[in-house]
């Protein structure tokens, strides 16, 4: 190697470092001091805590009520979840103002502000009795000041939520108009109220919520999450007394069985009005199930606010409110925000993770007039690298290339340069031919990345993790049953259901679905696919991505085939010009 390339190679390991160790200094920051503001609780409310609620069946569930502090009717917003409805900031008097839930120390967060009412993940009372509205906070049974046997991700769930709709509807600070909001758990409960369809429900907005939870949090591509599943799982286990165990329940249970179905909800039966939040930056847990959710229920009346910031600052900030309070006040307060006269997709492109370079309104996802480019892969000069490359002309007499792939180390790439600024926008699919030697399975990974100058361009990703991936998608060889009745174009759907181990030297063909991004490439930026055995970061909470983590144990040496008929190819969703 030239003196020159030594040098080169030299300065971009030092940025890499550079960059990685600055990234460490902000985590461990965040870790140690949250970037969140607690404001104290408003004037001009009266709340109503712990207000007993009798479910169809007799059990007590129990909710805190905020609402504007006069004798009008107002209309309701409603949160449910199993994370405590008094698990609020606590002030100390001592010390200054209020401590944030711990939630906030363990995963990573840009600057939040919201009230001492505000419980994790739920609506802010201030800001909603400010504008008019009741919030009403409740416990799920078991969970919290609730009776009841604690379960999650139950069909009890849904029909407890359409008792407290019922209920709030019929008190006398209400209108009758109810609404439900908040984050993750409290999105995917909406999910499940509203597929039972409760008279008095009026909109929803389940701002970033998984669907299936097999596909999208526990078993993604078939290959077992060990990280945030962990977590989550144990405190939901603990906090049960040990009557919730999900985590041994998903290392048990390796295919999608009617355990991880009775988990879903019936998407197709909610009809009322959404405001769905999809994000780009939550591509570990729920990013997937927000997309889908939105393509699937069976609401006239859907919206899609698409973002790729960080998770909470995004819910409590002034645009994604504004957004919020615009849907609610047209279909709870009865006021004409002129939100039914605009197209439905709120669109957010990013350059880099902070860098906005577009916010377009769009009629649907993906947007009107998508381009899909077909890029194969071609060996490269070195070792597990490559191109891609758009095709062109007569491929008879071009030779068969391969490229091995060892499972605990190999990672094979191939890049492709942008000759103009292009956005890419939707979800990609990865299709590869491969075989495996010494193994009879084999998890393949597919992780997209943005380069600027030979330097790699982060973005926000899940629990606050700031170097993350454009995209990624994952499938085990076995798992690669595609069933084409649920499949879209852009979408393959793996049934999950009967594995088909390969034999020693068996090519195989995975068509690999990519998470939803947005992201536009500038002239002369580069894009790179890099296929591999195990996941792109470490667990390292300074440095990596905790708490995410999935069990690849991928073993033998897999061969890719890049060939006239067995092409390793990428297909990119080109956003036409406005």
């Amino acid at each position: 190697m030239s003196h020159s390339g030594m040098a080169q190679r030299v300065a971009a390991s030092m940025r890499r470092t550079d960059s990685s160790w600055s990234r460490a200094l902000s985590a461990l920051g965040r870790l140690v001091r949250p970037r969140i503001t607690i404001t104290p609780p408003p004037g001009g409310t009266t709340v109503d805590w712990n207000v007993p609620v009798s479910a169809r069946d007799g059990t007590v569930l129990r909710v805190n009520v905020f609402r504007p502090d006069d004798d009008g009717r107002h209309p309701v917003l409603l949160c449910a979840h199993p994370y405590g409805k008094d698990d609020l900031p606590v002030h100390h008097p001592t010390r200054r103002g209020y401590r944030p839930s711990p939630q906030y120390h363990l995963m990573r967060s840009a600057p939040v502000t919201h009230s001492a009412w505000t419980s994790w993940e739920s609506p802010d009372p201030a800001y909603w009795t400010a504008r008019g509205y009741v919030v009403v906070n409740a416990d799920l049974r078991g969970w919290g000041t609730s009776d009841g046997v604690p379960d999650v991700l139950s069909d009890q769930e849904g029909r407890d939520v359409h008792d407290l709709v019922e209920w709030a509807a019929g008190q006398p600070w209400s209108t009758g108009r109810v609404g439900m909001t908040g984050v993750s758990y409290l999105a995917i409960s909406q999910w499940a109220g509203a597929a039972t369809r409760p008279p008095h429900l009026s909109a929803i907005c389940p701002w970033e919520g998984f669907t299936d939870f097999y596909r999208d949090f526990a078993r993604p591509g078939g290959i077992l999450e060990t990280g945030f599943l962990t977590v989550w799982g144990t405190v939901t286990k603990r906090r049960s007394g040990g009557s919730v165990d999900l985590v041994t329940q998903a290392h048990a249970r390796a295919t999608a069985d009617e355990w991880y179905e009775s988990r879903n909800r019936d998407l197709e039966a909610i009809d009322v009005p959404a405001l769905v939040c999809g994000s780009f930056s939550d591509h570990n847990l729920h990013s997937r199930g927000s997309f889908e959710g939105f393509r699937r229920i069976g609401s006239s009346e859907k919206w899609l606010y698409t973002h790729r910031g960080p998770k909470w600052a995004v819910y409590y900030g002034h645009d994604a409110l504004r957004a919020q309070a615009r849907f609610f006040d047209h279909f709870l307060a009865g006021h004409d925000t002129g939100i039914q006269h605009e197209p439905p997709v709120r669109l957010e492109i990013r350059e880099d993770r902070g860098t906005i370079a577009e916010v377009r309104h769009v009629a649907s996802w993906p947007p009107p007039g998508t381009r899909w480019l077909t890029l194969v892969g071609r060996a490269g000069d070195r070792p597990a690298t490559g191109t891609l490359q758009e095709p062109a002309g007569d491929l008879t007499g071009r030779q068969d290339e391969c490229v091995t792939l060892p499972a605990r180390r190999g990672t094979a790439s191939f890049t492709y340069r942008f000759e103009r600024d292009t956005a890419v926008v939707g979800p990609m699919v990865a299709t590869v031919h491969l075989s495996v030697a010494g193994a009879r399975d084999f998890p393949v990974l597919v992780g997209i990345r943005k380069f600027r100058h030979g330097r790699e361009v982060p973005f926000e990703g899940s629990f606050g993790f700031t170097g993350d991936l454009v995209t990624h998608g994952m499938l085990l060889a076995s798992h690669r049953a595609v069933d084409p009745e649920r499949s879209l174009p852009y979408l393959p759907f793996h049934a999950h259901t009967d594995p088909e181990p390969l034999a020693e030297g068996q090519r195989v063909r995975l068509r690999i679905g990519l998470l939803p991004s947005a992201t536009l490439f500038r002239a002369g930026e580069e894009l790179r696919m890099d296929v591999r055995g195990r996941w792109f970061h470490s667990r390292d909470p300074l440095h990596g991505q905790f708490p995410a983590g999935y069990r690849t144990r991928a073993a033998g040496t897999a061969t890719l085939y890049l060939g006239t008929t067995t092409d390793c190819t990428l297909e990119i969703p080109i956003l036409p010009s406005v």
